[in-house]
């Protein structure tokens, strides 16, 4: 699992329109100032469309 706390990657993707491609995620916690974990975390993630936050959590913690 990852090493990242859930409620700082959701603060992180504020704003994010859904869906959302991997890319647009990666691309709005860097404007949103996010850690480096949180990015490393969401470059780790399948690169699909993800259709809410729901979806963005569950990839997460799938990652080993």
């Amino acid at each position: 699992m990852a090493n990242v706390n859930p409620v700082q990657v959701e603060k992180s993707l504020d704003g994010v329109n859904y869906p959302a491609s991997k890319q647009d995620l990666i691309d709005t916690a860097k404007k949103q100032g996010a850690s480096q974990d949180t990015i490393d975390t969401l470059q780790k993630m399948p690169g699909k469309t993800y259709n809410s936050p729901v979806d963005v959590s569950e990839a997460i913690g799938k990652i080993e």
